[in-house]
């Protein structure tokens, strides 16, 4: 077997393994044998395979997977749809209970229901929005 296949096969492999670990070191070392399986389809001789592996693995996992991680673990920049309602307040339409009411978020009108199940909400209160479900905002009044 030609030695840029048994690479190939490698890098393969491991980006694939990459795939169920998500650790950005497996996938660094799968380009790594990537590049390597290309020089080997050149003709480079298999000590210096070894070298070209070696340099770019270490090259990529000292420089390139602390950039990657530093990415990675960023909270993400802006919520959208239904999640960017939660925590705003809400002014309270109809009596909210556990069973039925309406709130006014941001100039739109939802069916809300209380968080809390024994709470009874006057119409007029400020409140919280908790969480959303479906088309309905769980509230929980202002103190």
């Amino acid at each position: 077997m030609d030695p840029w296949l048994i690479w190939l096969i490698v890098a393969a492999v491991l980006v694939v393994v990459e795939i169920f670990t998500l650790t950005a070191a497996l996938g660094m070392l799968g380009a790594a044998a990537l590049v390597t399986a290309g020089l080997a389809a050149i003709g480079l001789p298999l000590p210096f395979q070894f070298l070209a592996f070696g340099v770019l693995a270490a090259a990529s996992l000292l420089f390139v997977r602390p950039v990657a991680l530093r990415h990675i673990g960023q909270p993400q920049a802006a919520r959208f749809g239904t999640d960017a309602l939660v925590g705003k307040p809400a002014k309270v339409l109809s009596e909210v209970t556990d069973a039925d009411g309406r709130v006014r978020i941001d100039g739109e009108e939802w069916t809300a229901r209380s968080y809390d199940e024994t709470l009874v909400i006057a119409a007029g209160a400020t409140v919280d929005v908790i969480e959303i479900r479906g088309a309905t905002a769980l509230v929980y009044p202002r103190d």
